[in-house]
């Protein structure tokens, strides 16, 4: 994901009533954030493991305003995080397409990987390729991938601690309408 933690300059955490959220930012943005970290000690290992030269400090202003922003959408108020700074440097180009494309989705809409995939020009059938992608996104929920469900009103997987219990929530926060419970087959139709 990262090439060098050389460019890792700071961390913080947060709670929330789902648990603690965690982000790294370096240089040129954001790096990674680690959703539902559990207890904000957890998040601070989590960090730690991932980045062990990392240092806790005060954000930045515009990372300062990505954790508040992802704060109070974890805490029940909706929050576009589309303009927050992520560094994508040393991700693969078909996983930064997902990503770009995702941000894309307002809070309270979904899409298919099916329709994430034709938008991106792809055939359909690279919806499963959108879903290895975003079980990949190390940008949580600021790169919502929470929005992108399965065919049929299905939730699909969510790689974040929680599953689909926390995919769901997010998008119950969002509005966002929910029509079938989750399952764990078809996640890509």
């Amino acid at each position: 994901m990262i090439s060098s933690e050389a460019s890792i300059l700071g961390y913080a955490v947060a709670p929330t009533p789902l648990g603690a959220i965690g982000i790294a930012w370096g240089d040129a943005g954001i790096v990674r954030t680690w959703l539902h970290a559990g207890t904000v000690e957890r998040a601070r290992s989590q960090v730690g493991q991932a980045f062990p030269r990392a240092v806790e400090a005060a954000p930045p202003p515009h990372v300062a305003a990505a954790l508040a922003d992802t704060t109070a959408l974890l805490t029940g108020a909706p929050r576009d995080l589309a303009g927050a700074e992520l560094n994508m440097a040393s991700i693969p180009d078909f996983d930064r397409r997902v990503y770009e494309l995702a941000r894309t989705i307002p809070p309270g809409s979904t899409m298919t990987y099916g329709e994430v995939a034709r938008a991106l020009g792809e055939k359909p059938m690279r919806a499963r390729d959108v879903g290895v992608a975003l079980a990949r996104n190390p940008f949580a929920p600021i790169v919502p991938c929470h929005r992108v469900v399965a065919a049929g009103g299905k939730l699909g997987g969510y790689s974040a601690p929680g599953g689909t219990a926390t995919k769901r929530r997010l998008l119950e926060i969002e509005g966002a309408t929910i029509v079938a419970p989750p399952v764990q087959a078809g996640l890509f139709d």
